[in-house]
């Protein structure tokens, strides 16, 4: 009785004024972000107190991050710089550089803790989506309060932008919209589209309903990419192999994910690793896909770059999503599309009116 009341007592006062982007590990969290979390409640007494400055919630962040070159594989000093203002991240190739080497848009950003993948307790993944494609960056700092102050920080600009775009959003509903841990990663082997090559060695990065493919753990861009989707639209994951096809030899557990386009076919060292990614692709597809999913899914057949938006016909869209039962998803797909191209007309092909849809709620398209 004690012990409860006085934990519960305790939890009152030291995280009395958590903000809601604030990042609370648990113990499966990485050992910064734990020792960060309690150093900040009973030892600086962050959340004791209300309206009390912190260093991530200014809106403004400028400083320097050990980062990982993209192709040498060294880590360099580079200058960070984060803005709520611009609703960007920024980093620079040289201090006295004027114009960054890459700009980031912040609802674009993800981050996460990989302190075994980098090699370094305080390291940080950073991913973002550029021309449809994931880009890694990976960063460390040598003090553990700089690195997690950091990573709040992007989840507090991060926050605010949801709160404007999102204005009858509960804080709740939008915390589970920042930052997320990747479901799984690990080696597995695949082979390809023919199912006639041999079967390679990939580490594979399931985040979300992207299961990335690299050569290694550190590149800075996945070899391939498959999305997995819901089984309402005919997505589902089988245990083993087609009859046929035969893993290497020391690989001989087999997955089969089914999509709507072709078949996928990865094998498992291991009996428990094959039972931990199906369970993890299980766990994803038997969630319904969002509006922003349809669109990941739609621009993962039709990059950007590919088509325009006067080339797309109504007819190969639905080639597309046949199997896909829901029609306001498949309009909210396109007029993504057609706003990603800066074409603000959009074709009358597309037109609700003569696809004949009627959309409940514009704010849903224009909110996603």
């Amino acid at each position: 009785y004690m012990s409860q009341h006085g934990n519960e007592a305790a939890k009152e006062k030291y995280e009395a004024y958590v903000p809601a982007y604030y990042y609370i590990p648990t113990y499966t969290d990485c050992q910064v972000l734990q020792e960060q979390w309690i150093r900040s409640k009973y030892e600086r007494k962050d959340f004791s107190e209300a309206n009390k400055p912190l260093a991530y919630a200014t809106g403004y962040r400028e400083g320097f991050l050990w980062k990982r070159g993209r192709d040498n594989g060294q880590f360099l000093n580079r200058k960070f710089v984060l803005s709520e203002s611009d609703g960007i991240l920024k980093y620079f190739a040289k201090n006295d550089a004027k114009e960054p080497k890459a700009v980031i848009k912040v609802d674009n950003i993800n981050a996460t803790f990989q302190p075994t993948k980098i090699g370094n307790p305080n390291g940080l993944q950073i991913t973002y989506l550029k021309d449809n494609s994931t880009r890694n960056i990976f960063v460390y700092h040598e003090e553990g309060k700089e690195i997690v102050d950091w990573f709040n920080a992007i989840r507090a600009v991060q926050f605010h932008y949801l709160q404007v775009a999102f204005p009858g959003a509960s804080d709740d509903e939008l915390k589970h919209k920042l930052t997320r841990n990747f479901l799984k990663e690990g080696y597995m082997e695949k082979t390809g589209p023919k199912q006639t090559e041999g079967f390679k060695k990939r580490w594979f990065t399931l985040d979300h309903r992207r299961l990335m493919y690299y050569k290694d753990p550190l590149d800075a861009f996945a070899k391939g990419e498959v999305f997995i989707g819901s089984s309402d639209n005919k997505y589902l994951v089988r245990e083993g192999l087609p009859p046929g096809v035969q893993g290497n030899a020391n690989w001989q557990y087999g997955i089969t994910i089914v999509t709507p386009d072709r078949e996928f076919l990865f094998t498992c060292e291991t009996e428990s690793d094959r039972k931990e990614w199906m369970s993890v692709f299980n766990g994803v597809m038997n969630q319904q896909m969002s509006p922003q999913e349809f669109t990941s899914r739609f621009l993962t057949h039709f990059p950007p770059h590919s088509l325009s938006p006067h080339s797309i016909q109504l007819g190969l869209a639905m080639k597309v999503f046949g199997a896909f039962e829901d029609p306001h998803c498949i309009f909210a797909t396109l007029v993504v599309f057609c706003q990603w191209q800066k074409n603000r007309k959009i074709p009358r092909t597309l037109q609700p009116s003569v696809i004949n849809l009627h959309i409940s709620d514009p704010g849903l398209l224009l909110g996603h």
